[in-house]
């Protein structure tokens, strides 16, 4: 038995739900152990930004190279996130000073 071709924008809500589960999950454990995972906050923060921009990056490349109809929704978010990570980098930046 195969299974039901999935549309574009199911995929997409998925992949946005996903995305934001994995978030709320990392927040949540932060909260609860914030004291063990103090010394490794720099490591954490890194490595998940490093793996989240390269992500983005490459699935935007991906998409626009297979020249899949672009969501007015995904690009809002996609071009969001990336204030939004400029905006994290500012703040620990000037905060460590």
């Amino acid at each position: 038995m195969t299974e039901p071709n999935l549309s574009h924008l199911q995929l997409k809500r998925a992949e946005t739900t996903s995305s934001i589960g994995a978030g709320v999950l990392g927040g949540g454990l932060a909260l609860l152990l914030p004291e063990r995972l103090r010394a490794y906050a720099i490591p954490i923060l890194l490595t998940g930004l490093v793996m989240h921009v390269w992500g983005m990056y490459d699935k935007h490349r991906l998409e626009r190279r297979s020249g899949v109809a672009r969501l007015w929704w995904a690009e809002l978010l996609y071009w969001g996130c990336w204030v939004g990570l400029l905006a994290l980098t500012a703040y620990v930046a000037v905060r460590g000073r």
